[in-house]
């Protein structure tokens, strides 16, 4: 009699679901996710879809990205670290991802591969139409407890920019803008901004500032 072949049975793999917003997950398997499917944050353990920027957003994360790099890698203050990046908290089972963020020389510590662990010395978020309750109250609430530094709010539809820094309470107090609109950061040394730069059609270039600022 002929040999007869007996099929190799392969075994079953399990798929597992996939993850949607509103999903409890935890952090590990939100970072292994986290940026396939969209912009998201991980909040209380929960996945939080946010809104995509428009263009506007990103151009003005771009300007602010690039003049505060080239500071501070020029003066090697530490880090800046632009969107898509997790910020995840000490104090509750929840990863943000801010529009910009920077982390001083001191603190590299806290960098890990995918957030940066605990709290930040500067934050900066940009206002879109449905992060504004987002980012007035609720990451507002949380970088002050998180003890990040000084935290940037720009909305550019109302042209406001509002900067606040950490009293010595732990509470975020509202700084004041110069006669002229410039506002100087209390955390990078030589940091000032105008703030009518941030309103303009077209913004400056990075040439204009480094000038502005003195360091070409």
């Amino acid at each position: 009699m002929e040999n007869i072949a007996t099929a190799e049975v392969m075994p079953t793999v399990a798929i597992a679901p996939p993850i949607v917003p509103n999903d409890k997950i935890s952090y590990r398997k939100f970072l292994e996710w986290n940026g396939e499917e969209g912009w998201f944050e991980w909040v209380d353990g929960e996945v939080i879809k946010i809104s995509n920027p428009s263009l506007r957003h990103q151009d003005l994360s771009g300007f602010l990205t690039a003049i505060l790099r080239f500071l501070v890698e020029v003066k090697k203050y530490g880090i800046v670290i632009s969107a898509p990046f997790q910020i995840k908290f000490d104090f509750r089972p929840s990863g943000r991802q801010p529009d910009i963020m920077f982390v001083a020389n001191e603190n590299l510590h806290r960098l890990e591969k995918q957030y940066v662990d605990g709290t930040a010395d500067l934050i900066i978020e940009i206002v879109s139409p449905e992060s504004l309750a987002r980012n007035t109250q609720e990451k507002f609430e949380e970088y002050e407890k998180a003890g990040v530094k000084e935290y940037w709010i720009i909305d550019y539809r109302r042209r406001t920019a509002n900067f606040y820094n950490l009293d010595e309470d732990g509470k975020y107090k509202l700084l004041h803008l110069s006669a002229d609109g410039k506002f100087e950061s209390g955390v990078i040394e030589g940091l000032w901004i105008n703030t009518e730069w941030l309103w303009q059609e077209q913004l400056p270039n990075l040439m204009e500032v480094l000038k502005e600022w003195e360091l070409v």
